[in-house]
């Protein structure tokens, strides 16, 4: 020790640089906490603890299929976000016992039957010509809009999927934000007059043809697909301004049904401290990014900032607006995603700006215990972001 220095202010100096730390920490988790208005569901509890009861004389399988079939849509969607709250050192044990694929099943079974029963609840509003599925980054909004296209196929109806990502403006005419990049978030990079006009042609028997955006140019070009409506058409427009009636204007709310999802999940530690509900959609953007869109793990953290500041003032205030609220979380999803988030997140060096975001991210991963990613179903919204998917995007 130098002769000239304090011992006490070492002491302090060391205390402070500790505290600065873990408010930095802090500051991290409270800034990946979503705003949803959300409540605790059950179902999954109560389909383990009635499976004890009914596997006798029945598969894991026929057992999962015929609890899950009796589940109404009240305990699966409502006005708000209805997630699973779970302890990690609960399911961690389970997964050490060899509960993983009944959890997996379970819980894919349960987003099934939501679905379903969200597809009836359309069919059985027949005014209804547009479903407008919006949320927040990494919801998993395609999958779940395929999902849902299978399921009106199943009532009868003919779904015809349009992205609103079509109705870009020109690049020219992007917003930008505080920063000076495009604000891809902002209502305003969507040619909102030339959605109302398609829409309410469309509505009214008309043919329309649709756009185009070509990102590699940044314009909106013609596509040279024509569409008119069918009376079975149900059009599925998924994009992130759904909810908002700017982007709806005047169309009639009864031609309309909005659904809002989101990936939010509580995951709690066994001293009842709470984890960022936004975690899991950052690695899951992350794990889908570098593999299928050529991103570093760095390069997904220092955009996250923004998204979420984006998500805040464009989507999550219109949630009430929804007609259900449905949640794509899965309780064990950092289980899976953790395999290919922990060599990216490892890959981001010391002198890196987002190096400390991505230590927290590992200590959250560290936390679960593996599953292996063949136990998911091809299907399952997850294979979005883990890849091996049965849709095509």
């Amino acid at each position: 020790m130098h002769p000239n220095l304090n011992p006490k202010l070492l002491t302090l100096n060391s205390k402070l640089l500790t505290l600065n730390s873990k408010l930095s920490t802090l500051s991290h988790m409270i800034s990946n906490r979503s705003s949803e208005k959300f409540e605790v569901n059950g179902a999954f509890i109560k389909i383990s603890e009635q499976l004890k009861q009914t596997l006798s004389g029945k598969t894991l399988d026929e057992a999962i299929q015929y609890l899950v079939g009796r589940i109404k849509g009240r305990y699966l969607f409502t006005k708000r976000l209805k997630t699973v709250s779970i302890s990690i050192g609960m399911m961690n044990s389970a997964i050490d016992q060899g509960g993983a694929e009944r959890m997996v099943k379970i819980s894919e079974a349960l987003q099934s039957r939501g679905i379903q029963l969200i597809a009836q609840a359309i069919a059985n509003r027949p005014h209804v010509k547009a479903v407008l599925i919006a949320g927040p980054s990494s919801s998993g909004k395609t999958t779940f809009s395929k999902k849902l296209s299978r399921g009106l196929e199943q009532q009868g109806l003919e779904p015809l999927c349009i992205s609103l990502d079509d109705y870009y403006v020109d690049r020219d005419k992007t917003p930008l934000d505080e920063k000076g990049d495009y604000d891809f978030e902002s209502l305003y990079a969507i040619n909102v007059n030339l959605f109302q006009q398609h829409l309410n042609q469309l509505l009214q028997g008309e043919e329309i043809e649709l756009p185009r955006y070509d990102f590699s140019t940044g314009q909106s070009l013609l596509s040279g697909k024509r569409l008119r409506l069918t009376p079975k058409t149900v059009l599925i427009m998924e994009g992130i301004h759904g909810l908002n009636p700017q982007l709806t204007g005047s169309i009639p709310a009864d031609a309309l049904f909005r659904i809002y999802i989101s990936g939010l999940t509580v995951a709690k530690n066994d001293n009842g401290s709470y984890y960022g509900t936004t975690d899991n959609r950052l690695i899951r953007r992350m794990v889908r990014d570098a593999q299928f869109r050529a991103t570093t793990a760095s390069d997904t953290l220092a955009r996250w900032p923004s998204v979420r500041r984006g998500e805040d003032r464009w989507i999550v205030p219109y949630q009430q607006n929804a007609d259900v609220n449905f949640c794509t979380g899965f309780q064990y999803e950092l289980a899976l995603l953790r395999q290919h988030a922990i060599p990216l997140l490892k890959a981001v060096p010391e002198t890196d700006r987002n190096y400390r975001e991505a230590q927290r991210l590992l200590w959250v991963c560290n936390r679960f215990h593996p599953i292996p990613v063949d136990l998911l179903p091809p299907d399952s919204l997850l294979r979005e972001f883990l890849g091996g998917s049965a849709f095509e995007y």
